[in-house]
């Protein structure tokens, strides 16, 4: 049924980003919804959550040398102030981000910073050639603003060349002078890069901003179970975040994750398994931009007095399954690859030490000898559809998301009887 509730999430609630209207009914979507599948038990737990909105719709564009103005897509970072009126600068450009630590301060004070760096097209791995660019995203506001820049604006954190600027979570350094912070679509950021290396006269960018701060509100994780018949307080958790980015559906990141948890959890109880231990789903609120729901959770976990065995993440989108990574230790590891031979047949090969998840990954702070499994899809296409308007429930395959829910039900079985 995973296909009908991804398209519930994103057509009857949409959107959700954390401290959102929107966010607050997927809390009520989430509830009643696992409620319908009389699990053993349903309830919330409440966490403290930050606010930040967009606000009007953004703008830029920039001039050339002879005022030729290009009108660019442009996406606001999460957690940028916003610039007070519309902004406009010459435009220094920096191949990457180490190029930009090592400009002197006069090549950058009162201009606007364009980092140009792309994602690596020769990783395999699309998470790692992710991760070598998250630093321009996640820390271009504070390098360009202790430079002295007056605003900052990156290629979006795509494989692919399209039309859509990608949003993301940044932050700002303690000290340091804050200045907006948005990116532009791949196609722009070529296009800008392109004209740029073949003037010798300077370009001016020009953009509009309204985004705000405002106080933390009170949020919920939401939680079903089914309790363990032999070792009730022996904990395996799976679960994705409930919120996402205020921009498309939120269908890969993370509605697809949503769903897989809670499909796995009704095949279970459909097919009348007693588990041995615990099984706890939980969708997870605010992994975008805090990860306050994950944190919470781990603290909620060690104050109960239970033992945590287990945890399964799903957050990389609902494409066709390949396996699962693991954080735990040698033992975890070899137990992994003993039902490679029983998973194999559906083409799930991959199982490797690797990375569980940022919601579940605060258990590890909590448990030591946890064993934290990420699930691991077909990941060339994610960054199609990461943080942007292209994130919605029709670009997500009802047969890859469904084989991804019995994937992960068949894991959590397997850990159940086994670990």
């Amino acid at each position: 049924e995973a296909y009908d509730q991804l398209r519930s999430l994103c057509k009857d609630v949409g959107a959700r980003l954390t401290g959102s209207a929107s966010a607050e009914m997927a809390i009520h979507w989430g509830v009643q919804r696992l409620q319908n599948y009389n699990f053993d038990t349903v309830y919330k737990q409440e966490i403290q959550v930050p606010h930040w909105e967009r606000g009007t719709t953004e703008q830029g564009w920039f001039k050339t040398p002879e005022g030729t103005l290009n009108k660019v897509n442009l996406l606001a970072l999460g957690g940028s102030i916003g610039t007070d009126g519309v902004l406009e600068g010459e435009i220094v450009m920096f191949k990457d981000r180490d190029a930009l630590l090592k400009a002197d301060r006069s090549k950058v004070k009162g201009k606007i910073v364009f980092i140009a760096q792309p994602m690596n097209q020769k990783m395999i791995n699309t998470f790692r050639a992710y991760g070598g660019c998250y630093p321009i995203r996640g820390h271009g506001a504070a390098d360009a603003g202790a430079k002295g820049a007056t605003g900052v604006i990156i290629r979006s954190l795509s494989l692919s060349e399209h039309e859509h600027a990608h949003t993301g979570t940044m932050s700002y350094e303690e000290g340091t002078p804050k200045i907006p912070a948005a990116a532009i679509s791949t196609k722009d950021a070529t296009k800008l890069e392109e004209m740029l290396k073949k003037s010798e006269e300077s370009f001016r960018f020009v953009m509009e901003m309204d985004c705000q701060q405002y106080p933390e509100i009170t949020s919920y994780n939401v939680i079903a179970e089914l309790k363990g018949s032999k070792n009730p307080d022996h904990i395996i958790t799976v679960g994705g975040h409930l919120d996402s980015w205020d921009v498309g559906e939120g269908a890969h990141d993370d509605g697809a994750g949503i769903v897989h948890s809670m499909e796995a959890l009704r095949i279970l109880k459909d097919l009348n398994y007693q588990p041995k231990n615990t099984i706890r789903v939980v969708f997870f609120m605010n992994e975008e931009n805090g990860n306050r729901g994950g944190k919470s959770y781990a603290t909620y976990a060690k104050e109960s007095g239970q033992q945590h065995i287990a945890a399964v993440e799903s957050d990389r989108g609902g494409f066709a399954p390949r396996g699962f990574d693991v954080d735990g230790t040698e033992d975890h590891l070899a137990l992994l690859r003993s039902f490679q031979s029983l998973l194999k047949p559906y083409y799930l090969h991959h199982f490797e030490t690797g990375y569980g998840g940022v919601d579940i990954g605060p258990l590890k702070d909590e448990f030591d000898q946890i064993a934290l499994f990420g699930f691991v899809p077909d990941s060339q296409r994610y960054f199609d559809f990461h943080h942007n308007h292209n994130d919605i429930f029709e670009n997500v395959n009802k047969r890859e998301l469904h084989m991804g829910a019995g994937s992960i039900a068949s894991l959590i079985y397997l850990i159940d009887k086994y670990l």
